[in-house]
């Protein structure tokens, strides 16, 4: 295969908002300029106002108006990397301004960056009526809702420099009344994250590991924002340019682009033939079945919509969610099929589009739908709020048959508990490297190739030859395979062990062989971040075996005695080691009056969820479940220790400088006296890493037993 070279950022957050082929244009756009004459920050709107992004909206005034809020000389010399950032801030100035444009929301489109979602007013009502409804009974937040949707004061505490911790999971504008709200009221509005990322998936956060007083130091705020980012991280959500430090400055269509995924992952938690195989009988035959399994949660919910629309008499297809709902007729016609006892005959009678819509609602009102949108959203073809409705009306009556025998069939085709359990692991770490290319199924959506070479290009910059490439929609099928070639001539040169591997096993949908190489992939990732700490690593390569002597030293440091045989010792279930080892690398992290011993099943569980949920506090991104840790499933055991290994060394080499000493830990959490003290040289212990053996013999394995490795009884 022909060399490639990307183009490669010393940041590599910025790297990671845009693709190579973005970088590659953005780079000789910037060198045409600079070829002329040194680039200023006042050359910048002239430049801009010519790309793609900004001719067809903004003027160069408009665009020179907001670089001028970015700096205070205009005649001060651009590198590349700043003239990205600047491209990037300039793209969140404007969709502040435009951000009440009808069109210019849309999370139905599975986005790459969090950057550019902004909503209406409609919107704002919306999610905010739905926190309401969800989270109204919650005790912990009953002095702060219902929420005004009337007021946009939340945006304001950006500028105050509170932390705009919105609401995170069914809302986009969470705007509440208070512009001087103190740092109680701050870190409650924190809370609603943790919550609302666990209404829309539960369990995801373990509610034990918030850092709850009712006076927070910034360490711990900044533990429960790091808690939720690293949470919303693990259900889907893409959050490759939001930091803790954003929520710090107040980026408000950074958060609410955040806020927008979790609102649609839980409005479209159902859409599937697990939660819902009652789905299948929208499929005629076995090749709809496979086809339906395939499709993304919206085009389900729209065929879904057809499928019923047919059954009424409906004549048309739907094939979007905006212009083709203007006239309300198929809502109308949707709601009698699916309630016609609650049926209006003046419905379908009614000329104005308006009162047409406005019947509607009342129907749907009746049927139990709460009333989240009004007669003009659907009038103005609102993608966002049609889709929030439909999902809605999907919940409270789907209409679809209960045939035993069908459900039966259904559940059949379904994955297994262990491959459904890792195929949701590493769409989730696929999803969170930004690939422009949003995963819903994993099996499903690599066989063309594409999304396997948007993340190999994101975890190893350059390794892909977009020339040779072909993106979607492909219609000849030797494409999907040469697309697949290259992902495999890429494995290879990461030393992947592809025995008999072809690119045409990979569009066949091979489950274990898809599975096998995923996992290399993310191992490699793994120990390439390991390997670039070179301050630690002094550039050997990491192993396997590094890490499991790097996490035995570590606890062993601290006095205990626990330790681990290998990432499958049946030991490492009761969670008792992982819950060591965190409170080695930071003691106050742990809350040991909270550990149980881990004896029975249920004892088990809580220590495995206070793990996952302490690890992501820290800043461990980790996309495991309890049960992976119950069962010491060996591969999610690696990613857990090597995400906690390299979150330790990253921090400073002085324990004085990465722990607050004794007596503030013990003013700031109630930790029992069992806890283990901080006592080793944290220096010491990070520099082992560059005395380990780096023997790879150990890690590389054949494809055969990496495919038996599936198992859950490995």
């Amino acid at each position: 295969m022909s060399t490639f070279v990307g183009v490669h950022l010393s940041d590599p957050s910025l790297q990671n908002q845009f693709t190579q082929v973005e970088l590659r244009s953005l780079q000789v756009k910037f060198d045409s300029v600079r070829k002329q004459n040194t680039v200023t920050f006042g050359d910048l709107p002239e430049l801009f106002v010519k790309l793609k992004t900004f001719s067809q909206k903004y003027k160069e005034e408009e665009i020179k108006v907001a670089v001028e809020k970015l700096t205070t000389n205009m005649n001060a010399e651009v590198s590349f990397e700043q003239f990205l950032k600047v491209y990037l801030e300039v793209q969140v100035h404007a969709a502040a301004r435009y951000g009440s444009s009808k069109n210019s929301s849309a999370f139905l489109k599975a986005a790459t960056t969090t950057l550019l979602h902004t909503v209406g007013e409609s919107e704002q009502a919306c999610y905010v009526a739905h926190i309401n409804s969800y989270l109204g009974d919650d005790p912990f937040l009953s002095q702060f809702l219902p929420i005004d949707p009337a007021t946009n004061s939340l945006f304001e505490l950006a500028k105050d420099g509170v932390l705009l911790w919105y609401v995170e999971s069914i809302l986009i504008s969470l705007v509440y009344h208070t512009t001087n709200m103190d740092t109680d009221e701050m870190h409650n509005v924190v809370g609603w994250c943790s919550k609302l990322i666990n209404v829309a998936v539960p369990g995801t956060i373990d509610e034990r590991a918030i850092n709850t007083k009712k006076e927070l130091n910034p360490w711990e705020r900044n533990e429960n924002h790091t808690l939720c980012l690293n949470s919303a991280k693990a259900i889907g959500c893409t959050v490759v340019n939001i930091g803790t430090q954003d929520l710090v400055e107040g980026r408000p269509y950074l958060v609410l682009g955040l806020i927008s995924q979790i609102f649609k992952i839980q409005l479209l938690a159902d859409l599937n033939l697990k939660k819902t195989p009652q789905l299948i009988e929208l499929a005629d035959d076995n090749d709809d079945i496979v086809e339906l399994m395939a499709l993304s949660p919206e085009k389900l919910l729209l065929k879904w919509m057809n499928f019923h629309l047919k059954n009424g008499g409906y004549k048309k297809t739907l094939t979007n969610f905006s212009s083709d709902l203007k006239d309300a007729e198929a809502y109308a016609y949707l709601l009698n099929v699916l309630a016609p006892e609650h049926c209006d005959p003046a419905t379908l009678d009614a000329k104005d589009p308006f009162d047409r819509a406005n019947l509607v609602l009342d129907h749907a009102e009746r049927m139990g739908c709460k009333r989240y949108l009004n007669p003009h959203d659907i009038t103005e073809g609102s993608s966002n709020l049609n889709l929030a409705f439909i999902a809605q009306i999907f919940q409270r009556r789907n209409g679809l048959s209960l045939d035993s025998r069908k459900v039966s069939f259904a559940e059949m085709m379904t994955d297994d508990v262990q491959t459904s359990r890792e195929e949701r692991c590493f769409r989730f770490w696929m999803n969170s490297l930004g690939t422009t290319t949003y995963i819903n199924n994993v099996f499903e959506d690599v066989r063309n190739g594409w999304v396997l070479l948007e993340v190999l290009d994101k975890v190893c910059p350059g390794s892909v030859n977009w020339k040779l490439a072909t993106k979607p929609p492909i219609k000849m099928p030797f494409r999907k395979v040469e697309n697949c070639n290259q992902v495999v001539e890429i494995g290879r040169t990461f030393k992947f062990s592809l025995v008999n591997v072809a690119g045409n096993d990979i569009v066949q949908g091979n489950k274990k062989l898809i599975l096998a190489f995923l996992w290399q992939l993310m191992r490699f990732n793994m120990l390439q971040l390991l390997m670039n700490l070179r301050n630690y690593s002094h550039g050997k390569e990491i192993t396997d075996s590094d890490i499991l002597c790097w996490a035995n030293q570590k606890v062993k440091s601290t006095g205990r005695r626990s330790r681990m045989e290998s990432f499958k010792d049946k030991s490492l279930g009761n969670g008792l080691f992982f819950l060591e080892l965190l409170s080695a690398v930071e003691p106050r992290v742990v809350n040991w009056n909270l550990v149980t011993k881990g004896e029975s099943d249920d004892e088990k569980r809580l220590n495995a969820t206070y793990i996952i949920s302490v690890a992501r506090k820290l800043g461990c991104s980790i996309f495991l479940l309890p049960d992976d840790i119950m069962e010491v499933n060996q591969k999610m055991i690696l990613t857990l220790t090597a995400s906690i290994m390299y979150w330790c060394l990253q921090q400073p080499v002085d324990p004085a400088e990465s722990s607050p000493s004794q007596t503030d830990t013990a003013s700031t959490m109630d930790v029992s006296s069992s806890a283990p003290s901080y006592s080793e040289d944290e220096s010491s212990m990070c520099g082992e890493i560059s005395t380990l053996t780096m023997d790879d013999a150990l890690s590389d394995t054949t494809i055969s037993s990496l495919v038996d490795r599936i198992d859950l009884d490995e």
